[in-house]
């Protein structure tokens, strides 16, 4: 039986690589984004996978729950969850920090995981069955010097996966947290705001993680047999020992 993925954030990045992932596995796709055109071209890439489209932004609720509710009904009941949306805005200190980059990342990476969620689970409760995929940070594990609000978002990503999986466990609905160390998106570029000179520096040195790694780790967690919940993974490049602790090649 096909089942059916729900993926956030499939316009670029470790979105897009789950998606060519799970495709490859047979899944059908719920692909989900702001950038309607980068999720056409992902679409054509997939080729002959079945996909549906939806382009909402995860921080409008209101857009979110009538984007659900508007799946055609060989789409309607979701098997696989991921909630990959989410981003950084600044790397300053608190009393420095732009509220508006505060409000940003707490309402995509907090708010938009809970609006998504919340829109999902009924086709997953209705059927007593679901897997839900929640993409953390270790900067959710292991807070660092200007960091302070997204490490504080993504610290709320791991209680939620973690309190989601003890609320759905009558369910029969895994939950699962994947934290990633330094992945090579435009993860940086986002942080920095358009600077791609200091958000190509912050990879330099090293090889860092790319999106495929994690797919590659999503795609198997969410392919176990219904026994088996791989509940938390920690994903780093060989390079980095902790959040911010790199071995660079002088240069």
């Amino acid at each position: 039986m096909t089942k059916t993925a729900f993926i956030t954030g499939a316009s670029s990045g470790i979105g897009r690589a789950t998606a060519l992932a799970l495709g490859q596995y047979g899944f059908r796709l719920v692909l989900t984004g702001r950038r309607r055109e980068r999720l056409e071209e992902l679409a054509q890439e997939l080729g002959q996978v079945k996909t549906h489209l939806l382009t909402f932004d995860v921080r409008d609720r209101q857009a979110v729950e009538a984007a659900v509710q508007s799946l055609p009904a060989d789409f309607q009941d979701i098997d696989v969850l991921i909630n990959n949306a989410g981003n950084a805005h600044g790397l300053a200190s608190i009393q420095d920090g732009d509220p508006q980059d505060w409000d940003d990342m707490l309402d995509s990476n907090v708010k938009g995981l809970l609006y998504v969620s919340r829109a999902v689970l009924p086709s997953m409760t209705r059927r007593n069955v679901g897997h839900i995929v929640n993409i953390g940070s270790i900067a959710g594990h292991e807070t660092y010097a200007n960091g302070n609000v997204y490490c504080a978002s993504k610290a709320a990503v791991a209680a939620l996966s973690k309190g989601m999986r003890l609320d759905l466990l009558p369910h029969n609905i895994r939950v699962a947290e994947v934290n990633p160390g330094a992945v090579e998106t435009e993860f940086s570029q986002v942080r920095f705001k358009g600077d791609t000179a200091r958000a190509a520096s912050v990879y330099q040195g090293f090889e860092p993680l790319q999106a495929e790694d994690i797919a590659d780790v999503i795609q198997f967690m969410v392919t176990r047999p219904a026994r088996v919940n791989i509940a938390e993974v920690l994903i780093l490049p060989a390079a980095q020992g902790a959040a911010t602790v790199i071995k660079k090649d002088p240069k």
